[in-house]
């Protein structure tokens, strides 16, 4: 089991109590653990701040609509077997003429078929005890691909193909696991029904001052109360996508490069709202709302 003692955050990243808890126990009893939300919410952040905060090994696997199994786990270099073959044959050639300069296939075997497997993330996270595997946004991914997954995760095995070597990891040296969706599509119940699930609230403004402070800790006080209270008054407006954390710490970014007065300004002026606001029609309510309420020169 992964480093199985709580985790309850970094100097960058904030994990409530019920956040901490479930990837507790997801550790503890060694499954995944899947966390739903809307983007922007941390899902992703858990898994790299967890491996960066105690010096583990981390693997990703970005999950697309193309995604295998196979991709996940491991493939046989077909091309490169049968090139290493074909220099072996001129090799031998070569021999019956008396040259002595062979040619390379770069230190490989083709009697050794382990040569020619490119592991991804999912054997090389069972071959590292004590690591830290993310598997991102598997809501993007075809059907089949959760029920796959769920089988080779379930048996702590892998198969490597052609090979035959089998990578398998003890229940006590498994990976932490962190499965995240953006609820895209839903995730079939028997997946589910093999994780540990949490689903991350959006934080509230005295979490979200809190988050701010951990990666702005020199900010100064007004400008960030200003910022996250125009951040919140844009959630509230029932916006197709409402900016989230990540899109408030980008804004601050650019804020805090400037002096507090100028910042303020542009603060009141709702100045960068490209960072916030990535739709059109979100665009033209927020505008429309802001200027009903008295203010101007929105950009």
């Amino acid at each position: 089991m992964a480093l199985t003692k709580m985790w309850t955050g970094s100097d960058k990243y904030i994990c409530d109590k019920e956040l901490a808890q479930a990837f507790h126990m997801a550790r503890v009893i060694g499954m995944p653990l899947l966390i739903e939300g809307e983007p922007g919410t941390g899902k992703t952040e858990l898994p790299l701040q967890f491996a960066k905060d105690l010096g583990l090994e981390l693997h990703v696997y970005p999950v697309g609509s193309k995604s295998s199994v196979e991709q996940f786990v491991a493939k046989f270099d077909h091309v490169k077997y049968l090139r290493d073959s074909q220099v072996e044959i001129l090799n031998a050639q070569r021999d019956e003429k008396g040259l002595e300069k062979k040619l390379s296939t770069g230190g490989r075997n083709t009697e050794k078929l382990q040569d020619y497997v490119n592991k991804g993330p999912g054997a090389k996270s069972f071959s590292s005890p004590n690591s830290v595997l993310l598997i991102d946004e598997i809501d993007k991914a075809p059907r089949e691909f959760p029920n796959d997954l769920l089988y080779a995760l379930s048996h702590r095995k892998f198969v490597m193909p052609e090979s035959g070597e089998v990578i398998e990891i003890s229940e006590e040296d498994m990976p932490a696991i962190v499965i995240t969706s953006n609820r895209e599509q839903e995730l079939p119940t028997a997946f589910k029904g093999r994780c540990v699930y949490h689903y991350i609230s959006f934080p509230s403004q005295e979490i979200m001052h809190e988050i701010v402070a951990k990666h702005f800790p020199k900010m100064d006080n007004e400008l960030q109360e200003k910022c996250i209270s125009l951040f919140y008054q844009m959630r509230s407006l029932g916006l197709e996508r409402a900016p989230a954390t990540r899109e408030l710490l980008s804004w601050i970014k650019y804020l805090d490069s400037f002096e507090k007065a100028e910042a303020l300004t542009k603060v009141e002026k709702v100045e960068g709202m490209g960072v916030l606001i990535k739709n059109q029609n979100d665009m033209d309510k927020v505008k429309a709302s802001f200027r009903k309420a008295g203010r101007t020169g929105l950009n």
